[in-house]
């Protein structure tokens, strides 16, 4: 065995372990609490191998809308919520996919329920403008061929690469998130057909936020990352966007959607290359204090949270300031003893395979 074929044995090891750590710790807390976030299904169709955004079907109880990222084309999917089966696959015929990033459902200008589709990623940030379509949702789950509404719009200071949207379910309000490196901006958009809008700024969230999504009732509202999401109270404000609720997501290698569960009662998230599904369940929070950050601004501290009782069937808070929350999913003392043997391990069989090339 030559140095390099034992130093990639060593990190092959290290990978093996590590993942298996990082899904086995989560599946042996999930086993102690019952209240633990859990896989409600996982996706079987090979279509679906870089999910980017998921959203609540207005008119299908139960079903859930998801995309591609930007390879993928103009494409929709409404997949059952429960079995993780494609029920359709919807082309929206009359646009591009530049970069699709996120979905959400909500109402356009004219009152109408829509399926808000962002084609907002601009990984170079280059783009003059995005563009925000508005699908209105089939009545019928075929396959089948729709058109959009297209509403294109920029920032107020420059071009942002972007992966999230809120949207009002019941009200023209769109807001979108970008992600930047180390917070983003929650930019409301100004919608007209007749001209390109300029974004107007509300306030910061944390860097890398790869979704976003407002719950079903209009109350709260959702921003995550690759690690955790972030929940707040509506309206979507500076001052709501000042006290965020922290909740700890599954383990994902890219986790990059999220949407409300039936009820609002928890979280629904998947990623790309993920086959997996979460539920993740909702918390009660605490109250949020904010702390003066390194540059002297106010930047907010998150809040602790604790589990509501029942699980995804647990009655749904009526307080406004209930959280989500998945301490069962984050890796823990198990995760890190787990990490911590299978380092151990690799090293092992480093050590070995350079005893085996001296000899």
């Amino acid at each position: 065995m030559t140095r390099r074929a034992a130093l990639r044995a060593a990190l092959a090891a290290t990978a093996s372990v590590l993942v298996a750590c990082a899904s086995a710790a989560p599946a042996a807390l999930a086993a102690d609490d019952p209240q633990a976030p859990h896989v409600v299904c996982r996706f079987s169709d090979p279509r679906l191998v870089e999910i980017s955004g998921i959203t609540w079907s207005r008119r299908h109880p139960g079903v859930y809308w998801v995309h591609n990222d930007s390879g993928g084309g103009p494409y929709l999917y409404a997949v059952d919520g429960t079995t993780c089966r494609t029920l359709a696959r919807i082309r929206i015929d009359n646009i591009g996919a530049r970069d699709i990033e996120a979905i959400a459902t909500g109402t356009d200008p004219q009152g109408r329920p829509v399926l808000w589709v962002g084609d907002i990623g601009d990984n170079r940030d280059s783009w003059p403008s995005v563009r925000l379509h508005a699908v209105s949702e089939p009545a019928r789950l075929v396959d089948q061929q729709v058109d959009a509404v297209t509403y294109r719009f920029t920032y107020a200071d420059m071009p942002h690469n972007a992966e999230g949207i809120i949207a009002s379910p019941d009200r023209a309000d769109v807001w979108v998130v970008t992600k930047q490196l180390a917070a983003g901006t929650v930019w409301r958009v100004p919608l007209s057909t007749a001209r390109i809008t300029r974004g107007v700024a509300v306030g910061d969230v944390g860097g890398i936020a790869t979704d976003a999504a407002m719950s079903r009732d209009g109350t709260r509202y959702v921003v995550r990352d690759y690690l955790r999401a972030y929940l707040y109270d509506a309206p979507v404000s500076a001052a709501s966007l000042a006290a965020p609720t922290r909740v700890e997501l599954p383990f994902e290698l890219q986790g990059e959607a999220v949407t409300f569960a039936p009820g609002d009662r928890g979280l629904l998230v998947a990623g790309e290359r993920e086959a997996e599904l979460w539920w993740v369940p909702l918390a009660v929070s605490s109250s949020v204090t904010a702390q003066p950050s390194v540059s002297g601004s106010a930047t907010p501290e998150p809040s602790t949270v604790t589990l509501a009782p029942g699980g995804p069937t647990a009655p749904a808070s009526s307080s406004a300031s209930a959280a989500a929350a998945g301490s069962g999913a984050s890796v823990g003392p198990v995760g890190v003893a787990l990490a911590v043997a299978a380092i151990g391990g690799a090293v092992g069989v480093a050590v070995l395979a350079g005893r085996r090339m001296r000899h």
